[in-house]
């Protein structure tokens, strides 16, 4: 392991830093997280099904359960619709209040990176280990998203980090902590939140031949209390409450079958996660190939083993599963994170050119995504999405101009540091892209939505969705609205290519295949 005193040798140490600039640091990692967090409507099905739960749940006053449109939705654990609940009444319920709790959690895990980072490798590896999370596209989708993967990354990254801790000096308060952080994990999103960091400490022992560190963790007796005293009781409340629907809704579907069946039609090949982790490690990519030459000289390092056995484990399991989603993936992102930031923080001019260069194809994709959504829009085969994508206005130019302009000046700028100048561009790209591209989207494929339960919220009765799935109306809705066949009294939320010619409902609102019929008469 690198010697912490010769790191900070070469750069002031993280200790060193002014109390002011390490709080001006911490609300710039905070901006590319909270900028327009509540501007876009709600992405469906996730952030939808999550919301409506967590809005099912306040209406009821039943805080040990959640429903999904009045049906038991044994998903995920309770810890997230708490949090998002607390969140609402402390900011009213919508999109922001919702979206909090995840970013609350990514810019702790931002921090958490930057602090462990800096400790070992000095300041610049903290400041860029930092802005590598808030900046890198998949934490930043998951880090602004009505989820539970937010939380459930920062209590993984929490754990598996307090993990090393033990490991590295033997210590028994961060393995008491590791444990904590592993109970919390439960109650977000269930056995995952053990599986990795125990995987990740079972890797590095059996590569280092190291036996006696997992004894000890295993043999801890208060640890296994603590994490028994934080989850135990909510799932023995819902066995209790539940029976065997708990257990084959919960433990079964979503967690065994997720790994030895597909759930939801997200499958994929083997070669899945090696596609996807590129794209969501944008705009850093480039340095994923640094990390990759450079892991014999990790491997023989105690903490560069842990990181790449630790990264390797998501990647190999997730595989290997039969349910694939990208975001798993993330499970096992942050020690690459650390291992970019210290080759950027040592790097070479050749490696910030490398960085830089990856920073611009980022940005070109991002904001050339829009007009090539709506290019290929007329081909997409799916009626209801060729209709939500061909019919969205184009978007402003003003946005991609104004980014281009602060990426030109910060690349070419030549005072300061180059690494810190790449976390200054690759800030400005995460706010465009939470200002001007995520808003566009969430426009093109939750608007009509939107406008529909505005549109049926002045109507009394419920509403049916047939043959769609759409959680996000029920939330604006603000009342239940089941997926099934309709009643005739219902009004009826659907796709326009799926309404039967010569239907005698009344249409009460329709824009881009989305329609919302009225009851029979």
């Amino acid at each position: 392991m690198a010697d912490p005193a010769a790191a900070d040798a070469r750069w002031p140490g993280w200790a060193a830093v002014p109390a002011l600039r390490r709080v001006a640091f911490a609300l710039l990692l905070a901006l590319p997280l909270l900028w327009q967090l509540g501007g876009t409507p709600l992405f469906d099905v996730d952030e939808g099904a999550f919301s409506e739960a967590t809005r099912e749940m306040l209406a009821s006053g039943d805080w040990g359960h959640t429903t999904l449109n009045g049906a038991d939705r044994f998903d995920k654990p309770i810890l997230i619709y708490w949090l998002q609940a607390a969140s609402a009444a402390a900011f009213g319920f919508g999109e922001f209040a919702l979206r909090l709790p995840s970013a609350l959690a990514c810019w702790a895990m931002a921090l958490a990176l930057a602090a462990f980072a800096a400790r070992r490798w000095g300041e610049r590896a903290g400041l860029l280990a930092g802005a590598m999370t808030v900046t890198s596209i998949g934490w930043q989708m998951i880090g602004r998203g009505a989820t539970a993967d937010g939380v459930l990354n920062l209590l993984l990254v929490l754990a598996t980090l307090d993990a090393w801790r033990f490991l590295d000096t033997g210590r028994k308060a961060p393995l008491r902590r590791a444990f904590a952080w592993v109970g919390l994990g439960l109650l977000v999103k269930g056995p995952i939140a053990l599986l990795v960091p125990g995987a990740a400490v079972l890797v590095w022992c059996a590569a280092s031949r190291r036996w006696a560190p997992l004894r000890l963790a295993l043999a801890d007796l208060p640890g296994w209390a603590l994490l028994l005293a934080l989850a135990a009781p909510w799932y023995a409340y819902a066995l209790h409450r539940h029976g065997m629907a708990f257990v084959e809704g919960f433990l079964l579907r979503h967690n065994v079958e997720r790994f030895t069946g597909t759930i939801g039609g997200h499958a994929g090949s083997s070669l899945y996660y090696l596609v996807v982790l590129p794209l969501l490690a944008l705009p850093w990519t480039p340095l994923l190939a640094g990390v990759l030459r450079r892991w014999r000289a990790a491997w023989a390092d105690p903490l560069g083993r842990f990181l790449l056995g630790w990264s390797a484990f998501v990647l190999l399991f997730f595989s290997f599963a039969s349910t694939k989603l990208p975001h798993y993936v993330l499970y096992g992102y942050a020690p690459l994170v650390l291992l970019m930031a210290r080759a950027l923080a040592e790097g070479s001019k050749r490696l910030h050119r490398l960085a830089a260069a990856g920073l611009v194809l980022g940005a070109l994709l991002v904001a050339a995504l829009p007009w090539l959504v709506l290019h290929f829009a007329p081909a997409v085969r799916d009626p209801f999405y060729r209709a939500l994508l061909s019919g969205v206005p184009a978007p402003s130019w003003q946005p991609v101009a104004g980014l281009s302009a602060v990426l030109a000046l910060l690349l070419a700028w030549k005072t300061g540091a180059p690494a810190l100048r790449l976390a200054g561009a690759a800030g400005a790209l995460a706010l465009f892209i939470a200002g001007a591209t995520l808003p566009w989207f969430g426009e093109a494929l939750q608007g009509p939505v939107r406008r529909a339960a505005a549109a049926a919220a002045s109507h009394p009765g419920t509403v049916a969705q047939w043959q769609v799935h759409l959680p996000s109306f029920a939330v604006y809705l603000a009342r239940v609205s089941p997926k099934r066949d309709p009643l005739p009294e219902d009004m009826v939320l659907t796709r326009a290519d799926r309404v039967p010619p010569g239907e005698p409902r009344a249409r009460l609102y329709e824009e881009r295949g989305v329609v919302l019929l009225g009851p029979r008469r």
